[in-house]
């Protein structure tokens, strides 16, 4: 998911043909390394799981952490959940053939099977949820989880004092521009981040993975506004 809306309104926006038509080029302009992240998951849980592992994908729209990870290992198999039905839709053209090793859902966290998974990921969508359904969230996916089963998350994170906040935001937006964003778009974006969504500093996001239950969390992502954690069950 992109941070180009608010939470109030980004489930509509996902549904918006026009705006899903233009998805998989924002990722990469927002993004620092959005490929290398995808690699760099993949990695980390193929150092815990088989070759037949079954992942839980939350946030899965537009497919492109899918076909990341079902490329780099054809041995697994994938449920994928997000609630905008259109972005859904895109991941199985992304997909192609592969989405035949994908089990689409519908919904949020609530509406994943009970499990157990042998891994599951959670990229670029956990900056929407406030704090408490973040951890409720996260609190989930642990369940669905087999024990010492491998969790990469990442997200928007960083500094949230108010000098620091500015400057992140400031780069955020700068780097999208230095990516081929129009400067237009990347300042909305930045006021829409700054505005609405409900952002935590990197050792509240910490918290929160330990907190639910999570072990060894380790940060192996950090770029500009981004962090990515990889935890255990």
């Amino acid at each position: 998911m992109s941070l180009e809306s608010s939470p109030l309104n980004f489930l509509d926006a996902f549904e918006d043909p026009a705006m899903v038509a233009r998805y998989t080029d924002g990722p990469r302009r927002f993004v620092p390394g959005f490929d290398d992240l995808h690699r760099m998951t993949g990695l980390l849980l193929a150092e815990r799981v088989p070759s037949d592992a079954t992942v839980l994908v939350l946030g899965a729209g537009g497919g492109l952490e899918l076909k990341a990870l079902a490329e780099a290992q054809p041995g697994w198999r994938f449920v994928g959940v997000d609630p905008a039905a259109e972005m859904l839709r895109l991941a199985e053209r992304t997909l192609g053939p592969l989405a035949a090793r994908v089990q689409f859902v519908k919904g949020l966290v609530d509406d994943a099977p009970e499990g157990p998974f042998d891994a599951a990921t959670c990229l670029l969508t956990l900056h929407f949820l406030d704090a408490d359904e973040r951890r409720r969230t996260v609190g989930e996916i642990r369940r669905r989880l087999r024990p010492g089963a491998p969790f990469v998350a990442a997200h928007s994170s960083f500094p949230q004092a108010a000098a620091e906040r500015s400057v992140w935001l400031s780069r955020y937006a700068a780097f999208a521009v230095a990516s081929g964003a129009e400067p237009e778009l990347a300042e909305s974006a930045r006021k829409a981040v700054e505005a609405h969504l409900p952002l935590l500093d990197p050792a509240e996001d910490e918290a929160v993975l330990k907190d639910a239950g999570f072990s060894g969390v380790s940060l192996f992502y950090a770029a500009f506004t981004w962090r990515g954690w990889v935890a255990y069950a």
